[in-house]
């Protein structure tokens, strides 16, 4: 099964593993390349075919575990029919997960089984450290590996400010600058775009994700739209999510950009987005620090001596609040113990304030 047209989108032996209880049932392998509202294009070994997803599996699924772009399938191809059935998705090594928008506001799988994340943000006033790091939480806890890219070098003047900036809240994931006009520093990404390796492009409206894969790709894969003038934002111009094999062999999916990215389970994410902060709160005199006006806080320490942006503390607890609101959303029970830890803090906090009291009036 391990054919050249399956070879060349990652297929591995071990994914031949994870095929084999299919293969008695008639089904071939496949990986779906381009996802749209209405289906999808596969790239299977008897060649490219358009898919939907069966009924059993689209009512045995929830949202984040039905097919989605990057992910490899059990096909029945149907001869004779002009779409194939995808009746079960393989195991996945990686899942980019944000927080679907709407009332319903579940959980949404953006992209599967990659292996790198170009975070992708342009060097203008749209710049946002606050959003580079939900970035980077998404795509630590999906499990791939980050490298922000900031795009329209050319256009920036000296970025090096804003270079310093992003390198201060990236802690070891790389920082890369180019342009997809003129190809300045395009030639960095090579380390990343390797044979049978996927790469997914991830950020927000007028980044430049689809400008930066048609420069890779030497030819127009995607349309893109323009900056307007008054805000430097971008138009959504990609509207569907497509896997891209380049000629060097690198995998590369384009998705839409998004407006917002709310984040979905990623206590580990923020924690190793967040890091610094992390450690410092391990030396806090109090486990249950609050980080306010706590006698022996390290992590308040750290911002008198200038060592921590207090901006990226209140990123820090943003996040943590939101992840925690969402857990209480879908257990109560979270809630209940949520409600607890506040009324310990509370009690904490009033007694550790009386002994302070009375150590003052000895």
């Amino acid at each position: 099964m391990l054919t050249s047209a399956l070879t060349d989108y990652g297929w591995t032996d071990a994914l031949q593993a994870d095929f084999e209880p299919f293969a008695g049932q008639g089904l071939i392998p496949g990986r779906i390349v381009v996802q749209q509202r209405g289906g999808y294009r596969l790239v299977t070994p008897d060649g490219e075919m358009d898919a939907r997803a069966s009924g059993a599996l689209m009512k045995a699924t929830a949202e984040d575990t039905r097919p989605t772009a990057g992910d490899w399938v059990a096909v029945e191809a149907r001869p004779g029919e002009t779409t194939a059935l995808v009746h079960h998705i393989l195991p996945r090594r990686t899942a980019f997960i944000r927080k679907a928008s709407g009332p319903r506001g579940g959980a949404q799988v953006v992209a599967a089984n990659v292996d790198v994340a170009l975070l992708v943000a342009s060097l203008n006033s749209d710049l946002n450290l606050r959003r580079l790091e939900r970035y980077l939480a998404t795509t630590y806890e999906s499990g791939a590996d980050p490298v922000i890219v900031l795009t329209k070098a050319d256009l920036a003047g000296d970025y090096a400010d804003r270079m310093a900036e992003v390198e201060a809240i990236a802690f070891g994931a790389p920082v890369l600058a180019l342009s997809s006009k003129t190809h300045e520093g395009l030639d960095a990404l090579d380390a990343y775009l390797q044979p049978g390796r996927t790469a997914v492009l991830l950020g927000s409206s007028g980044a430049g994700k689809s400008t930066l894969l048609n420069a890779l790709a030497g030819e127009l894969k995607m349309d893109t739209g323009e900056i307007r003038e008054a805000d430097e934002r971008g138009r959504h111009t990609t509207t569907h999510r497509e896997l891209v094999r380049l000629a060097s062999g690198a995998l590369i999916l384009d998705t839409p950009g998004m407006r917002e990215l709310g984040l979905w389970d990623a206590d580990a994410g923020v924690a190793a987005t967040f890091a610094d902060i992390e450690a410092l709160a391990g030396q806090c005199r109090f486990a249950d620090c609050a980080h306010g006006k706590e006698p022996g806080c390290a992590v308040r320490a750290a911002i008198e001596a200038g060592e921590l942006d207090p901006d990226r503390l209140r990123s820090f607890e943003k996040l943590q609040a939101e992840l925690a609101f969402e857990r209480r959303k879908e257990d109560p029970r979270a809630a209940i113990e949520n409600k607890k830890l506040w009324i310990s803090r509370h009690k904490a906090g009033r007694a550790r304030m009386k002994a302070k009291r009375g150590q003052d009036d000895g």
